[in-house]
């Protein structure tokens, strides 16, 4: 058995489920030995695409994402998507193929560690066929104790080399490591948490990426119960209190405005996971002059990272909301709060952006035909689609109707790839999504300038037969910059664009299409649903273009 082959077995020993890539010669023999060994292979169409697809897998599935590519420019083609799941803390490892150490004249030579650690990731490698199962083992026990994107660099000449027969003879033994135990903060940490709890009349608590991570839902809806605190999540965990009467949705830029009085009348503010940052504090704007500001994170480093807070706690958000619960349990606290009946009434009327009056934008017609209002789009498709669903939403001025204008039914609900902010990355956030929950009709909700950087992947989403629907709000335009820079009177040639045909472009690929200019034109996706759904369908919505869209303003206050 040669490296290559041993690390195929091994990552697949260790869990490596569904594997992303494009192959080239420098990954060949390690993803077959993947496959070989039970991993299921799915092959993109470009590395930017499978890096993104491993990315989503790994957080839905709640697993260990793997992604193989070629050496040189497989790796530089991934670099996007690397960095977005960097900045996410995502458990995935890239398997790259890497130039032999003598070839210094090779035409694929870059400094692949200095490249993964520019964006964040752990730049780890094979470095002999000696400490190859050791090399991979510490690569995956980083990627799933740390929750870090790691860079696992195959050497070509190690890959070649045979594996000695004592590491052949260990290699059924080799394994990550265990993930260290959950920190706790110490009781005097949550004696004070306590405190703020019982001392407050309305606490929130904003629940993040780490709460979502952790499990923490039950410790955290019987830790509110119990002190009186309305619940509310960041973008990136909605779906976290699904079903909970007095949950508040998401905080920040995307809170209804409901929700968004609600938060600034609190006294207490409890981020669990959640960095407050600008996206999700509205520049502080949602943190009252008076409240009292707690966090509570695993990383030392994040607490009091965007904004100063009054108590900061180390500590795992499931097993601190449990401790916390206990020690009021114990002083036999339990308070109403917030949770007042006046604010349960105004939630079940106003808790839902779908419960929000609007005013049609005004109709359109550019020669093409007429344009939908994509809250009416939304709130339309919301209604059809099946309660069981995965939404995963790409970047740009649409973004916050398909992320909070749909439903979702629970913390898995939402895949949102916008730690990086790029645009692109939605299609193949929503193939990982489906290859990881296939029981769920999995929605890819994109703008059109997306849905064409990333076209080459739905062939691949045909390829797998996924019933995939890809949502386009197509305003032929780049329209966050259309909608930020256009009232200043500043040329927008460079971000506007002649109308293009994308459900004709998703025909060619195999797909069922439509293009949707008023809700009548639904009627085709409703057929669709009904299905057998047995390959994608893009929606190509013709959405209109006046207006931005209503938290555009203050998400540029950020650049």
């Amino acid at each position: 058995m040669n490296v290559a082959e041993a690390v195929g077995q091994t990552l697949a020993r260790f869990g490596a489920g569904a594997v992303f890539g494009v192959v080239g010669s420098g990954n060949f023999h390690v993803t077959n030995a993947l496959a070989a060994n039970g991993a299921r292979f799915v092959a993109a169409r470009h590395e930017g695409g499978a890096v993104t697809m491993a990315d989503a897998y790994a957080r839905v599935s709640r697993g260990l994402g793997v992604v193989t590519v070629h050496q040189g420019p497989g790796l530089t083609n991934a670099v996007t998507g690397m960095a977005e799941a960097a900045k996410s803390r995502t458990p995935l490892l890239v398997v790259a193929g890497e130039v032999a150490a003598a070839a210094v004249r090779s035409n694929f030579r870059v400094d692949q560690a200095a490249i993964a650690a520019a964006v964040g990731a752990v730049p780890e490698r094979v470095h002999s066929p000696q400490t190859a199962l050791a090399d991979v083992a510490r690569a995956c026990r980083t990627a799933v104790a740390e929750r870090r994107t790691v860079l696992l660099g195959l050497p070509l000449d190690v890959q070649a080399a045979d594996l000695p027969d004592s590491s052949a003879r260990t290699s059924a033994r080799a394994r990550p490591g265990r993930v260290p135990a959950l920190p706790v903060p110490p009781p005097a940490a949550i004696a004070g948490l306590a405190d703020a709890l019982q001392a407050a009349r309305r606490p929130v608590f904003v629940a993040g990426r780490g709460a979502r991570l952790s499990g923490a839902r039950d410790a955290l809806a019987e830790l509110a119960g119990r002190c009186g605190a309305l619940p509310a999540t960041s973008a990136v965990a909605r779906g976290l209190f699904a079903g909970d009467p007095f949950a508040l949705d998401v905080s920040g830029g995307f809170a209804t405005p409901a929700a968004a009085e609600l938060i600034r009348g609190a006294d207490l503010v409890v981020a669990w996971g959640c960095s407050l940052n600008m996206w999700t504090t509205r520049h502080g704007a949602l943190i009252g002059r008076g409240a009292a500001v707690v966090q509570v994170d695993v990383d030392a480093h994040a607490l009091g990272a965007h904004r100063p807070v009054d108590l900061g706690l180390i500590g795992d958000a499931a097993e601190t909301a449990r401790a916390a619960s206990a020690e009021l349990g114990a002083r036999g606290h339990r308070a109403i709060g917030y949770r007042t009946p006046e604010v349960a009434e105004r939630l079940a009327r106003e808790g839902r952006w779908q419960d929000v009056p609007y005013d049609e934008h005004p109709g359109e017609d550019g020669g093409d035909g007429p344009r939908i209002d994509p809250r009416t789009l939304t709130i339309a498709l919301d209604g059809m689609l099946p309660r069981e669903r995965t939404v995963a939403v790409d970047s740009g001025n649409f973004m916050g109707y398909p992320a909070m204008f749909l439903d979702v039914p629970d913390d898995d609900g939402l895949v949102f790839t916008q730690a990086f902010q790029s645009v692109g990355l939605g299609l193949a956030s929503a193939i990982g999504a489906a290859v990881a929950r296939p029981d769920r009709l999995t929605v890819a909700a994109l703008g059109d300038g997306g849905a064409l950087m990333s076209v080459a992947e739905l062939e691949t989403a045909v390829r797998l037969g996924l019933g995939l629907l890809v949502l386009v709000y197509d305003d032929e335009a780049y329209g966050a910059e259309v909608h930020h820079f256009g009232p200043g009177g500043h040329p927008l040639d460079a971000v506007t664009f002649p109308p293009a045909d994308l459900a004709a472009i998703g025909r060619g690929f195999g797909c069922a299409a439509a293009t949707v200019r008023t809700a009548d034109d639904l009627a085709a996706v409703a057929r669709w649903l009904a299905g057998p759904r047995d390959r994608p369908m893009v929606v190509d919505a013709k959405v209109t273009r006046r207006c931005p869209s209503w938290w555009l303003e203050e998400a540029f206050r950020g650049h």
